[in-house]
């Protein structure tokens, strides 16, 4: 697979896309990263990547003609590559869109900055993804974001396959707690059933933590959830349990 970021500031990602996991997915040979500098794509000797909004207002906004050509050049390349903006007004990035993007065979992240880009770009993308209802300098951290999420679902990054299929979010809920050595800290115990080899009970435990963390704190993500005749009764539970105490 191919990620390329499109970015006014192709050093931010130098750091990141040189450790951990982004660096060990290109050295295995599983991804390849291109930033590219969106300021090759200006026709001015000053290489300016921003104007004054059409009916005023505050700050700047990006301006149309460098991001298409940069858009076309890229697609010129591989005409499979999913364009992608990153902005506020696309939906939420989650796991099943991360899902959906590791299928794929390249990626253009396009990072807006200022007061955001031209809109007529929407012309030349095929999407929008947010990460969230936030402000933020720019469109860096979200493509890394992107980028980050979507490497690690990619085979043998994360070291075999099935090596995500119990971590947060993938069967819409929250990932079950870990615990490593001491078994005791400051008065703090693991949980003895983790500590009896009994895998079946444990696999059991691990299930239902992972609900009652759910219903908790994101009782959300349940809707879209793929839940069994246990689960719903292991929820049932919780709810009567809660109107006990109450």
């Amino acid at each position: 697979m191919r990620i390329d970021l499109l970015t006014l500031f192709p050093e931010f990602f130098a750091s990141p896309l040189s450790q951990s996991m982004l660096h060990r997915a290109q050295v295995q040979g599983a991804i390849t990263y291109r930033v590219i500098n969106l300021r090759e794509y200006t026709t001015d000797k000053h290489q300016v990547t921003d104007d004054r909004p059409f009916g005023g207002g505050p700050g700047m906004v990006m301006k149309i003609e460098p991001l298409v050509a940069a858009i076309r050049a890229v697609r010129e390349e591989d005409t499979k590559t999913r364009v992608i903006l990153l902005g506020p007004s696309g939906p939420d990035f989650n796991q099943a869109k991360a899902q959906e993007l590791a299928g794929l065979s390249h990626l253009l992240l396009i990072c807006g900055h200022y007061e955001g880009v031209d809109d007529r770009v929407h012309f030349y993308i095929d999407e929008e993804l947010s990460i969230g209802d936030y402000i933020l300098t720019g469109g860096e951290i979200p493509a890394l974001i992107v980028a980050d999420a979507v490497t690690r679902l990619l085979p043998g990054v994360l070291g075999g396959e099935g090596a995500t299929e119990e971590e947060s979010f993938q069967e819409g809920l929250l990932e079950y707690p870990h615990f490593t050595r001491p078994r005791v800290f400051e008065g703090h115990e693991v949980p003895q059933v983790l500590l009896e080899g009994d895998h079946q009970r444990i696999a059991r435990w691990r299930r239902q933590q992972a609900l009652a963390r759910t219903v908790t704190r994101r009782p959300d993500l349940l809707a879209q959830a793929v839940l069994s005749k246990a689960d719903r009764e292991f929820i049932k539970s919780l709810a009567q349990g809660q109107a006990e105490d109450r």
